[in-house]
């Protein structure tokens, strides 16, 4: 019983932010597409915010690796 839990919550750790980073990068793609449209010189800017959301799911896989190994 105490290994589903740990396993579910390791599923926990990494699903969440994957959703909210799915959706994060979907309003900043939209918002960033209409910018690179008007300011071609910004497309570099909204590659690097594009992936400054994906660190929610790494630390969220972290947190996983350190439950499913007992670290924490």
């Amino acid at each position: 019983m105490e290994k589903a839990l740990i396993a579910f919550a390791a599923a926990l750790a990494v699903g969440i932010p994957a959703l909210a980073t799915a959706y994060a990068q979907a309003k900043i793609g939209s918002t960033g597409a209409g910018t690179v449209a008007e300011k071609p010189e910004t497309a570099g800017v909204m590659v690097v915010l594009e992936a400054i959301p994906e660190t929610m799911v790494i630390l969220g896989f972290v947190v996983a690796i350190m439950l499913i190994l007992r670290f924490a």
